[in-house]
């Protein structure tokens, strides 16, 4: 069975600094803190572009993963909304070459905002399993610095820049269980980019968050004949502090047990899940995980994850 063997990331070190951001939009401690949930956001260097964070990601799970080489990998998926350029060619593609991968990979991109990681893992894995391969490279990456205006104080105090790689594989420590997705168009102009520029209404996005996340998470626990006293984490897409937060309190079943961590990242889209993973996960002693993404689209998506 393919499921998650190793989770690796890259944060640049430079970025923002959020009281800084703050102070030039009247916002207190308490409200950088308790509402938006950082103090800093990472950003990307002007010469770097999306392919390169993917780049900086995937060789750190090469490094932490001797014994996977990178001439066995079958499949190359990123997940990306502001991929290279304008976009042509797949940012897949151009993070093979720069990786070196054997051009017998199959490679191509996923189009999906903070839902593309759940929706990314599926997806790989019956990639994988329909066409019998054995090693895949799940990469993250979604620089929304390329597309918020600094101007904008509803958006610009939310993002940071990242980037993770997961590896898919056989004898894997992570299974994939039960999951569940929803897709909802109307309320595509929510969350859009026009003229290469970023908008959101937030006010919408937070109760789209809160109508559809808890809901949804209780459908998937009953659906597998699980309460959540079953659950030893929920990690849900780090949207904000005042998201998590009230989908927690929502939710109302063990509160506590929904992971917040985005002080020193932000909202980085795509990849703030597989950042709760890879810093929470593996070395705890973590049975079954819940894990949510919801945004752009909009669209969402839930899932069960267990160790062997």
């Amino acid at each position: 069975m393919i499921g998650i063997k190793s989770i690796a990331s890259y944060v640049p070190a430079s970025g923002l600094d959020n009281y800084a951001q703050g102070a030039k939009f009247e916002k207190d401690e308490e409200f950088i803190l308790g509402k938006i949930g950082s103090a800093f956001l990472p950003r990307k260097d002007a010469t770097q572009e999306t392919s390169d964070l993917c780049v900086e990601a995937a060789n750190a799970l090469f490094a932490n993963n001797p014994q996977l080489d990178r001439q066995a990998i079958d499949v190359l998926i990123v997940v990306t909304q502001n991929g290279d350029e304008e976009g042509l060619p797949h940012t897949s593609a151009i993070v093979q070459d720069k990786l070196g991968l054997s051009t017998n990979v199959a490679a191509f991109d996923i189009s999906l905002g903070c839902s593309g990681y759940v929706y990314g893992i599926y997806a790989i894995k019956g990639f994988m399993e329909a066409a019998g391969l054995k090693n895949g490279l799940l990469i993250t990456a979604d620089p929304y610095s390329k597309i918020v205006d600094p101007e904008d104080r509803n958006t610009t105090m939310l993002f940071g820049d990242a980037a993770t790689a997961t590896w898919m594989g056989e004898d894997a420590i992570w299974q994939l269980g039960k999951a569940k997705f929803g897709t909802d168009g109307s309320g595509a102009p929510h969350l859009k980019v026009t003229d290469g520029v970023f908008f959101m209404n937030g006010r919408q996005v937070f109760n789209f968050a809160l109508l559809k996340v808890p809901a949804h998470l209780h459908e998937l626990l009953n659906q597998s004949g699980l309460t959540s006293q079953d659950i030893d984490a929920f990690c849900i897409h780090q949207g904000s502090a005042a998201i998590v937060d009230a989908v927690a309190r929502r939710f109302e079943s063990e509160p506590e047990k929904f992971i917040k961590d985005m002080v020193e990242t932000g909202n980085t889209v795509s990849s703030s899940i597989p950042l709760l993973l890879e810093k929470h996960m593996f070395d705890s002693s973590w049975k079954r995980v819940a894990i949510s993404g919801f945004g752009v689209g909009l669209s969402w998506g839930s899932a069960l994850i267990h160790r062997t």
